[in-house]
């Protein structure tokens, strides 16, 4: 099926200074509302849930994944105690390594085995059925954004919706852009987009917009919101990102799954990441397309109906997310406490807890996503990741989660943990080297021994670990590249065999580098939680494009010295204690040199010359890239993101005329109680002689003060152009 663009590019963008203000029609419908109880994390009751008779949980691959796992772990143990007691016994600090080798070895080890348990299933090729028939239930698509980039969101909206629309099931689907914007620009920039796509598409289009007074809750306030108040419109809600697409007949599939399944409560789609161009960003898509179905295939075959969420990209039942994922605050301050920060997990284990299933459906094409252009975009977001990750140590503990919803927890938090573990590893490994080179022997122990404890290792079988764990660590990549390099279609798109395997050490050398800088910027992180330091949310840079050098020069200079002290310290204690630590001390010290490099667009474009890091989805890009693609350049000529918000709606009666139709009612505040920034914006605006006087004067705090109000918004009108 090919999808031709909505371009029309002969209609007019509406700002215009001669136009005469027009009666605007709602930007929402009429209020449905569903009830969103908060839950009680320490009470349930099973009479409250949803009972599924005769669904059984996949326990054969449940303990060939953890089973396993344990296995590998226990022998990976016992190697390392037979590294470190070669001597007949170990000292404290051999104990306290081999500790911390155990815990990040079954980190590993449980990967290994989710990966070959997918790679094995995907070995099969199975197709999957995909229900078929017309749709007879209703479903609400919506995309919550956040000071986005508007050119991007609402092509994106625009392209999913024809897509849909040419499916021949249009009428089952409508369109809301939700916004929690904060910034007076990206308000009215949103606000300018939804009346030109709405005037294009015309009667019948089924498209909605509502911004919020106030981001309450942030991404899962903005969710809520809209259930509470719209949500009984709806049998789901497909819930995407700012950086989302989905094909129509993804879409479609899914609400046809959801049909299909009267006991689903949310199913997730697989998204793969497309349209990157940097070096970091073209790494992760070529990791996501070629080793991400294998990890994902796993992870749902030992899931099963226990699955999880991860935040987008997925089908909702509404009423039943509505009755369920009411989101509490948590005991006391940030960043332990308040708001639950990474929702996502949690509503997928509050759905499950109430006896709806929570699946993935891996092998549907069509879902897509973007990713951050640099590491340091990845820092920061990852920053916030870290946090919400381990806030769920509160929630670990809910009452009557099933086992896998607290493992998906505990997976998450480990995902975190690790990076400290690691680092104490290394730490640890390095005062063994140090007390085994320097120290003298313990003549007088505690003990009675006829010889004196020196710590001493086994190189053989230290050198035999070490192989045994990069082969366990590396495999899942090796089983993705297996399946590529099988798979004709994928082959052939990432520009044959041998340049899918240079790809592959490519990603593989470049991911060993990065992993030491990624261990120290999460180990950072976690302390700063542990410290009690918030991290905030701001808006995720989803542009390609290089950072100030100085900015990188600032993050990643005590990375560059820890890294020539600890390689100067390890030649110095032993030659092979440096050999051992190489790949950690160079990445640690090329820190600057990488994190550059991982945001350039010249040397990911260079890669993409030679035919590196391809994937088939960048050799024939979807239909729905294209068209929003050709949408998001259209929108970017009318200069949405461009234009300063006060001075848009000071030039266009119709902008004006849509913004004050589209403001909630005003809220009443207390009389002898005035506002800082709304009594300073009424001053300046009174005082301003011109929209230019104003526009400069205006903070940004005070600028979203007039947007809400329609007695000042009335003065800026009056103001000359």
């Amino acid at each position: 099926m090919t999808l031709a663009p909505n371009l029309d590019l002969h209609l007019a963008d509406p700002l215009r200074r001669d136009a005469q203000p027009v009666a605007v029609a709602p930007a929402v419908p009429e209020e449905s509302p569903l009830a969103m109880p908060v839950q009680d994390l320490r009470q349930w009751s099973e009479a409250q849930a949803h009972t599924v008779p005769g669904r059984r949980a996949p326990w054969a691959a449940r303990a060939f994944v953890f089973g396993g796992g344990l296995a590998l772990t226990a022998y990976g143990a016992m190697q390392m105690y037979e590294v470190v007691s070669v001597a007949g016994s170990a000292t404290w600090l051999q104990w306290l390594l081999l500790a911390l080798f155990t815990l990040n070895f079954s980190w590993i080890a449980l990967a290994f085995t989710s990966g070959l348990l997918g790679f094995l299933a995907l070995l099969r090729r199975r197709r999957p059925e995909v229900p078929q028939g017309p749709l007879t239930t209703r479903t609400a698509v919506v995309m919550p954004v956040y000071n986005e980039a508007t050119a991007r969101t609402f092509a994106a909206v625009e392209a999913i919706r024809d897509a849909i629309e040419a499916t021949g099931e249009g009428a089952a689907f409508d369109y809301w852009i939700l916004s929690d914007s904060t910034q007076a620009d990206a308000w009215i920039a949103e606000e300018r987009a939804y009346l030109a796509l709405r005037t294009r598409l015309g009667d019948g289009a089924r498209l909605y917009y509502r911004h919020r007074p106030k981001n309450h809750h942030r991404k899962a306030g903005n969710i809520a919101d809209f259930v509470t108040r719209w949500g009984g419109h709806y049998d789901h809600m497909l819930v995407l990102d700012a950086d989302s697409l989905m094909s129509g007949d993804c879409v479609v599939t899914l609400a046809r799954a959801m049909e299909a399944d009267p006991d689903s409560g949310i199913i997730q789609s697989l998204p793969l990441i497309i349209n990157r161009n940097t070096l970091f960003a073209r790494v992760q898509q070529f990791a996501a397309r070629i080793y991400g179905p294998v990890i994902a295939t796993g992870l749902s075959l030992w899931s099963g109906r226990d699955g999880n969420y991860w935040g987008h990209n997925a089908i909702i039942r509404t009423k039943a997310f509505a009755d369920h994922c009411g989101l509490p605050d948590l005991s006391g301050k940030p960043p332990f406490g308040g708001h639950v920060l990474s929702h996502d997990f949690v509503e997928a284990a509050l759905i499950r807890r109430a006896g709806w299933s929570v699946y993935m459906l891996p092998e549907l094409a069509g879902s897509y996503e973007e990713s951050p252009p640099s590491l340091i975009d990845v820092a920061i977001r990852d920053r916030r990741w870290a946090q919400g990750n381990l806030q769920h140590s509160r929630i670990i503990g809910t009452a009557g989660l099933t086992l896998a919803s607290r493992q998906h927890f505990a997976t998450g938090i480990a995902g975190y943990v690790a990076s400290p573990l690691w680092a104490a590893q290394l730490v640890v490994g390095i005062a063994l080297a140090l007390q085994t080179a320097y120290i003298r022997p313990e003549y007088f122990s505690t003990e009675f021994r006829l010889y004196p404890v020196w710590p001493r290792f086994d190189p053989v079988r230290a050198l035999q670990l070490f192989g045994i764990t990069m082969a366990i660590l590396l495999a899942p990549k090796l089983f993705g590249l297996i399946l590529g390099l099988l798979d004709g279609k994928v082959r052939r798109a990432s520009g044959g065999g041998m340049r899918l395997v240079l790809s592959a050490l490519i990603e593989t050398l470049l991911s060993a580098l990065i992993a030491p800088i990624a261990m120290l910027v999460q180990s950072g992180s976690v302390f700063q939680i542990l410290l009690g330091r918030d991290t905030g949310w701001n808006p995720q840079r989803r542009d390609d494009g290089s950072i100030p050098f100085s900015d990188i020069v600032r993050r990643h200079r005590f990375h560059t010295i820890l890294g020539l002290v600890a390689g100067v310290s390890a030649f110095a204690i032993a030659t092979s204690l440096f050999l051992w630590m190489s790949p950690t001390i160079l990445g640690l010290v090329l820190a600057i040199p990488i994190s550059w490099a991982s945001g350039q667009l010249t040397l990911g474009l260079a890669l993409k010359r030679a035919g590196l890091l391809m994937t088939p989805e960048e050799r024939e890009p979807p239909a729905i890239a294209i068209a929003a693609k050709a949408i998001e350049a259209r929108n970017a000529a009318f200069g949405y993101d461009d234009a300063d918000g006060l001075r848009a709606l000071h030039a266009d009666p119709d902008l004006q005329a849509g913004h004050l139709a589209f403001l909630p009612p005003a809220e009443r505040r207390p009389r002898g109680a005035p506002q800082p920034d709304h009594v300073m914006a009424q001053a300046k605006v009174v005082e301003a002689a011109t929209i230019d006087e104003a526009a400069a004067w205006l903070s940004p705090k005070e600028k979203m003060v007039l947007l809400h109000d329609r007695a000042l918004l009335d003065r800026l009108a009056r103001l000359a152009g």
